[in-house]
């Protein structure tokens, strides 16, 4: 049996080279304020691969992506193991665009930090008059550079994002950058109908796209995961205040409250983050996860 090591580690995915394709898999890591956390949060990586399958399945339509597989019998003999199942992604390769593809439906976080400031978010005049977790008129796109691990993403314009992809990918730069945009606000408008109608407020997340062989955007990595999104629950929604969240969030608002935790989660947090992944992923999904 030939024996597979990561070619890359990141904060949550192992990736492993498999000739034609690549090979994901989702660990039980979780990062926070650009730190790997000293826990594990036992059956995230089952719930992040899951989840992404759904929605790469739901917007196909929208944008190709780069899953093959979520089955680990299509996959090399040393990936079919339990410790693999349900939680390993066989993908297509893509030569990465430079952008991390950001959309934001309501005004929270860092977002509603700016506009008290400026009336702004990254650059982009809002209306006055918003309150906190208020949803905008129309999603705004607010793209970001990418950082190493460790390293902070630096929010930019929408044109200075053309900027970036024209240095990336000369003479077609411009076209790259729209695409990416309006399959951004696309995805979104699409799978925020779709998970409002069970429940679940998507109030903002990013996407990753990359290039196929043919030179066409490629929807990537992980998509609409508690891990790239904030998701709120419906019942219980009020302007004016921050949300209640299924996605890590929580763990932020804990660290931000214990300083001195040293990244050390109690066990009580770990419960109720796999709590929240796993009841946001039925919730989607209509099926129960086994993890």
């Amino acid at each position: 049996m030939k024996e597979f090591k990561p070619f890359k580690s990141g904060k949550v995915r192992e990736i492993y080279d498999n000739g034609d394709s690549l090979i994901m898999v989702a660990t039980d890591r979780i990062s926070a304020f650009d730190h790997i956390l000293k826990n594990k949060i036992v059956g995230k990586g089952k719930i992040l691969t899951q989840i992404s399958k759904f929605w790469f399945d739901l917007t196909a339509d929208i944008a190709p992506n780069h899953m093959i597989s979520t089955d680990v019998a299509d996959m090399p003999e040393f990936f079919q193991k339990e410790e693999f199942e349900g939680r390993t992604m066989m993908c297509r390769k893509l030569e990465m665009i430079p952008l991390e593809c950001i959309v934001r439906g309501y005004i929270t976080g860092s977002g509603w930090a700016s506009y008290q400031k400026t009336g702004e978010v990254c650059g982009i005049k809002l209306p006055e008059g918003l309150q906190e977790s208020e949803q905008l008129p129309e999603p705004i796109y607010t793209p970001s550079t990418k950082a190493e691990l460790g390293e902070h993403d630096e929010n930019i314009s929408y044109e200075r994002s053309i900027e970036v992809m024209e240095k990336a990918f000369p003479g077609k730069g411009e076209c790259y950058a729209r695409q990416a945009r309006d399959m951004t606000l696309a995805i979104y408008k699409k799978c925020a109908d779709y998970a409002r109608e069970r429940g679940i407020i998507i109030a903002d997340t990013k996407f990753e796209f990359g290039l196929n062989e043919a030179g066409e955007l490629v929807l990537a990595d992980e998509v609409l995961t508690p891990d790239s999104s904030r998701f709120w629950p419906l019942e219980g929604y009020e302007v004016g205040k921050s949300q209640p969240s299924y996605d890590k969030q929580f763990v932020r608002d804990w660290l931000k409250a214990n300083p001195d935790s040293d990244y050390l989660l109690p066990d009580d947090v770990i419960d109720k983050t796999i709590a929240k992944y796993k009841e946001a992923y039925e919730l989607l999904t209509g099926k129960e996860i086994k993890l």
